[in-house]
């Protein structure tokens, strides 16, 4: 079993990828089958060395045939399986018929699916996989409820779980909730944004030691971030370093009654390594930041031209948090973007963003998707339909590098591939998150890290600073502010 790779593909892509080690490396079907339910029977014997019953459900596709490969194998390796099919047994691809045969030439018996399923230690989805482009119905609708409905055996899905959308991630009228899902040849992108975290469970990867060239001849149309790939401006800085060489954040916001908003993207910046961070904030709030957190330089700004002075002496701008969409906040905002000055669009500078639209390359803007589907004209129910499309558009229209958060956040500069990030966990939704990313991401533009590093790093850090949040204390109940200490921590990991 291999790591699982930072490179993500459309279900076409890897359509691709098998039919060049097919056609081209001498690699027939029935052989990246074979290795395909060795992989699977290596993943059953390593994350459940107790099973010994196991239930695989098949359908008619290659999938299904990947799991009549694991049964036969299975089998013979003295474990009591119970295979189950679903749909119509003519429509079966021939690879898929051959593995039928084998494992009906052990002795095995193939059951079909009435109602309910059997009693088992592990049930194997192999039922559907990436080809599914329709909504589920029928027997394949009734199967999968089932499987969601026992509570007593965790669930391995082959490739995808059965009813999601390879491309989108999207529920296609049921999809199965796995337990682990192990990809073959490439990893879909599905399964990492929508509701593909929420079904996935944890993922596995097998390449199935298809030549590593091939991967060569297609660009993936995602990847993974991470600080091992992405982190390295991060790196320990030199014993002659002062405040001076790190830079000057300013946050924008906090309207009144809202100055928390702006005091968390403030302490995230300066967690995260920015020389000097100030706030533009209401005159009332002034005093108050101040006393919460003395580092933080809090300026009272009641006017455009109480703003203009710190505007001169900073390196980088987060505007938004608690900003308000009064004509005090617009007029903030529009005077913040037209420094040009790197700047961190966040919160309801995104709302007035999306009143008076502008197309900037200075920014980096950081909406949810109710914010996306403002700045989009469209529903967020829209949005979260295709991710991917979503954040290619926010870009275009509006230029700069676009952060659309959510389960598996997305960032994209214009230019292929996307990026996405699998760190971050439910814990996460509760107010001033958002806040406390478009402060980390300020913070790493002040230290002179270039757009797309900073988003990416900086969502990077945020997602795993919520991870440690929740591994310490619980995902329910997390606060902003308790991902601080794990955004300092991580901040000087890398070496």
């Amino acid at each position: 079993m291999l790591n699982v790779p930072h490179d993500l593909y459309t279900s076409e892509q890897i359509r691709q990828l098998e039919n060049i080690a097919i056609n081209e490396h001498n690699l027939p079907a029935a052989e990246l089958m074979s290795r395909a339910g060795s992989a699977s029977l290596d993943s059953l014997k390593l994350h459940w060395p107790l099973a010994k019953q196991i239930l695989i459900l098949c359908g008619t596709g290659n999938n299904g045939g990947d799991g009549f490969e694991l049964a036969r194998q299975a089998a013979t390796n003295d474990y009591n399986v119970t295979v189950m099919q679903v749909g119509d047994q003519s429509k079966l691809t021939p690879t898929a018929q051959a593995a039928r045969d084998a494992l009906i030439a052990t002795g095995t018996e193939i059951q079909r699916f009435k109602d309910k399923l059997p009693s088992t230690d592990i049930i194997v989805d192999a039922l559907i996989g990436t080809g599914l482009n329709r909504e589920v119905a029928d027997d394949f609708k009734a199967i999968i409820n089932a499987i969601n409905h026992n509570k007593h055996s965790p669930v391995l899905s082959l490739d995808l779980p059965s009813g999601l959308h390879a491309d989108t991630g999207n529920v296609l009228g049921a999809a199965v909730k796995a337990t682990i899902t192990i990809s073959f040849i490439g990893l879909n992108k599905g399964i990492f944004t929508g509701d593909g975290p929420n079904y996935s469970g944890k993922t596995c990867f097998d390449s199935l030691d298809i030549p590593s060239i091939i991967y060569k001849r297609l660009t993936p149309i995602a990847q993974r971030v991470s600080l091992e790939k992405d982190g390295a401006r991060l790196a320990p800085r030199e014993r002659t370093g002062h405040k001076g060489l790190y830079g000057h954040l300013l946050v924008i916001g906090g309207d009144h009654g809202m100055p928390g908003a702006a005091r968390l993207a403030a302490e995230a910046g300066a967690r995260v390594g920015s020389g000097l961070t100030s706030i533009a904030t209401r005159t009332t709030h002034e005093p108050i930041l101040n006393l919460a957190r003395p580092e933080l330089m809090c300026h009272g700004v009641e006017n455009v031209d109480d703003l203009v002075p710190l505007l001169r002496s900073t390196n980088a701008i987060t505007i938004g948090p608690g900003l308000g969409q009064s004509a005090w906040g617009n007029s903030l905002f529009q005077k913040a973007i037209e420094t040009k000055k790197p700047i961190v669009v966040d919160a309801d500078a995104l709302n007035l963003l999306s009143k008076s639209a502008q197309h900037h390359d200075h920014w980096v803007l950081t909406p949810h998707p109710g914010e996306a589907a403002r700045l989009l004209d469209c529903s967020s129910s829209e949005v979260q339909s295709d991710r991917f499309t979503a954040v290619k558009e926010l870009q275009s229209r509006y230029g700069g590098i676009a952060v659309l958060k959510g389960s598996g956040s997305l960032i994209h500069n214009g230019q292929a591939p996307t990026r996405l990030s699998s760190w971050g966990n439910p814990g996460m939704g509760s107010g001033g998150m958002g806040d406390v990313l478009a402060g980390v991401i300020g913070g790493l533009l002040a230290q002179g890290f270039p757009l797309m590093d900073a988003a990416c790093v900086g969502v990077t850090l945020h997602g795993m600073a919520a991870d440690k949040a929740a591994e310490q204390d619980g995902e329910r109940g997390m606060l902003a502010m308790d991902l601080m200490p794990h955004l300092r921590h991580l901040a000087n990991l890398i070496y």
